[in-house]
């Protein structure tokens, strides 16, 4: 628990809710519900062990907060508790309401514990990975989706590690449960491709041309978009990324809606792939970009624009 005041109200409350969503419970010494209010959150806070932070703020010491968060929410008596997200004030509740109200309250802001535990797995796999460990970073990512079967990016950095190691039956018995979800969210449209590329390569959807053969016909005519995209697709199996674009950009620049903007979907497709991870920055800052997605999304535009 957290005591609020002028100075420590930035950090403690604002950038604290980035990280952990922060209840901020505003009472007062003569507040007899706010007595009463006081030990139920107190309680709830260690049955949530770390989902939410709770904050305290005494309205006589520190009416400049109080009285505009009442103002925000139209609110004129107190103990009032404000939820802060993401630096921002999301919601509230005003009386001292029994734990189960609470609760109904914070769990429509709060992640589940089975959440919060495949959230702690994913971070720890991105932490291995920046320390070059893939097996124990595949171990944790295999256990958030486990733990959190509907955490979609879990699943996604899970089956993106599978295929960079070449594991593309686990890969596959690890997508099937979000096939339906292809159509609906890019991440995995973009696994459905990288695993079609790599079944093209290795042969498995037919026997494949080797790349001295593909870039044979494309010397010999330039337009031969069925060649250039049988080469992005097997330079995409082999994860040589900025190689497999530049073929598809080819096809972009002649042709933008060949063989139903396969070109284009597939090139979207290996961006999503190669994104970085989001990092989260201070309130007003921009999150760092990575300096091959940037290049590559500056060509899509220009050639779609152009």
């Amino acid at each position: 628990m957290i005591d609020i005041t002028l100075d420590n109200f930035q950090a403690e409350l604002i950038e604290a809710s980035t990280r952990t969503p922060v209840l901020l419970d505003i009472w007062a010494e003569w507040c007899g519900p706010c007595k009463q209010l006081g030990p139920v959150l107190e309680q709830l806070e260690i049955d949530y062990a770390g989902r939410f932070i709770l904050a305290k703020l005494d309205a006589d010491k520190v009416p400049q907060i109080s009285q505009q968060l009442s103002q925000m929410f139209g609110v004129r008596s107190i103990p009032f508790c404000v939820l802060f997200k993401d630096g921002q004030p999301v919601d509230g509740f005003v009386g001292a309401l029994p734990a189960a109200q609470v609760r109904e309250f914070l769990d429509k802001h709060v992640a589940s514990a089975e959440e919060a535990a495949a959230e702690e797995e994913g971070q720890a796999a991105q932490q291995a990975l920046a320390e070059g460990d893939t097996e124990s970073a595949l171990e944790s990512l295999q256990q958030a989706v486990a733990t959190d079967p509907a955490n979609d990016t879990a699943r996604f950095d899970y089956l993106k590690l599978l295929l960079q190691l070449g594991r593309d039956d686990d890969a596959k018995v690890a997508f099937a449960p979000v096939l339906p979800k292809v159509a609906l969210d890019r991440r995995f449209a973009a696994i459905q491709a990288w695993i079609d590329a790599r079944d093209y390569a290795t042969g498995t959807t037919g026997r494949a041309e080797d790349s001295a053969s593909l870039q044979a016909r494309i010397a010999a005519n330039k337009r031969d978009f069925d060649a250039r995209f049988a080469l992005a697709q097997t330079l995409m199996a082999e994860q040589q990324w900025p190689h497999a674009m530049d073929e598809l950009l080819e096809i972009l620049m002649r042709d933008r809606t060949w063989n139903g903007e396969a070109a284009r979907k597939t090139y979207v497709s290996i961006l999503e792939i190669i994104e970085p991870p989001p990092v989260k920055v201070a309130e007003g800052q921009i999150p760092p970009q990575d300096p091959t997605v940037a290049t590559y999304r500056r060509r899509l535009s220009s050639v779609i624009l152009s």
